[in-house]
């Protein structure tokens, strides 16, 4: 069955099993998530769900869009996304973080922190030059960028410097290791993208 909730990175910390190890875990504010609006083969040509997540003041909320809340009946909120879920949802039903259960394997996408621009070091782990014999005066730069005359241009897809980061990463077959449902918490083992308070979907696992 498909699974999925919208949620807020709180930030990580550690948890101890049965056994007195430490597990790593990042802690995720995961819901209530509203469906806002549903649509279906008849008028959309697929089936899928609008989730939406956090609440947002009304002065906030453009008019369109409040049109689309108002029709719905719900309140408005800062964050919507669309999903392919199964079971019966209808607009105004909302998604706990109960759905999943310790022991899950789950993929969590985010927006990565973004880093500004970067060497060719940093951004695509290159080694450095020779910091000797006639390499200088930087030993950091990217080098030969590719033959002379033949093609005379440098390839599409050239690793080089550049803007690194702030760019949607997911992180695949992460086990649940506790879910608070009166809170709605969510412990998942080990790092997830993007920082603190940044939004991030959570779904049940495509390859476990």
């Amino acid at each position: 069955m498909q699974k999925a909730l919208i949620g807020k990175k709180i930030g990580m910390t550690q948890i101890f099993d049965e056994k007195g190890n430490v597990i790593p875990v990042t802690v995720v504010e995961a819901g209530p998530c509203t469906v806002v609006m549903k649509k279906t083969i008849e008028n959309d040509g697929y089936e899928a769900v609008q989730l939406g997540f956090g609440d947002v003041k009304v002065q906030r909320v453009n008019k369109p869009m409040m049109g689309h809340f108002k029709k719905a009946d719900v309140a408005p909120k800062k964050t919507l996304k669309e999903f392919k879920l199964e079971g019966d949802l209808n607009v105004g039903d909302t998604i706990k973080a109960d759905i999943f259960a310790a022991g899950d394997k789950v993929d969590v996408a985010g927006t990565s922190k973004g880093k500004g621009t970067a060497g060719a070091i940093k951004r695509w782990n290159f080694s450095r030059l020779k910091e000797s014999h006639g390499t200088g005066p930087v030993a950091r730069h990217a080098g030969s960028l590719g033959a002379c005359s033949d093609p005379s241009r440098v390839y599409k897809g050239k690793k080089l410097a550049g803007h690194l980061g702030n760019e949607k990463v997911t992180i695949q077959n992460l086990d649940v290791v506790k879910v608070d449902a009166e809170n709605n918490l969510i412990a998942i083992k080990g790092a997830i993208p993007g920082p603190k308070g940044g939004i991030v979907v959570i779904r049940n696992s495509v390859k476990a």
